[in-house]
């Protein structure tokens, strides 16, 4: 019996095919084995964070690209944030504000040969209609997940520049 859910042999086998085409091109998975992804993990040290948003950005960076135990590059960069109002009421209160944040980031080499540079952008909000509390607790979860938007966005852009760099670099 023909049912629409089960693959028709033609649809294995095209399947196949295109498995086979993709391994053939020289695609690897970036954290499998020699991916960009290794040549990164536990080597990237990020600069020293000073503010609340630069924490949270450190801290997302180490989770993505593992502990700088064996740091051998160093990523200087500049997380800027801005606050916009968004929802004003007829009487003149902002009730919703806007977190827009951009990172200038540059990761450099042995000597400070710099590898590959970038900025990426992006933005949150929150709502200030609760208590004093409830809006200090929404603003910084804002900034704690607009730092970790951003470190994620760095992250996928050093991974794709470091699928140029040598697997072992030079001393």
């Amino acid at each position: 019996m023909w049912s629409p859910e089960r693959p028709t042999r033609r649809a294995v086998v095209l399947g196949a095919l295109a498995l086979a085409a993709l391994a053939g091109c020289g695609l690897t998975p970036v954290y499998g084995p020699g991916g960009a992804g290794t040549r990164l993990f536990g080597k990237v040290r990020p600069r020293d964070p000073a503010t609340y948003e630069e924490f949270g950005f450190n801290q997302r960076l180490a989770e993505r690209l593992g502990p700088d135990d064996a740091a051998i590059y160093d990523l200087d960069y500049r997380l800027s944030v801005g606050v916009v109002p968004q929802a004003i009421t007829p009487d003149e209160v902002t009730t919703r504000y806007s977190l827009n944040g951009t990172v200038d980031f540059a990761l450099t080499g042995a000597g400070g040969r710099v590898l590959t540079r970038g900025r990426v952008s992006s933005f949150t909000s929150y709502s200030t209609t609760g208590t004093t509390i409830a809006t200090l607790a929404a603003e910084g979860d804002a900034r704690q997940r607009l730092a970790r938007m951003l470190a994620d966005q760095v992250v996928t852009r050093l991974l794709a520049a470091a699928s140029g760099l040598p697997a072992r670099p030079a001393e």
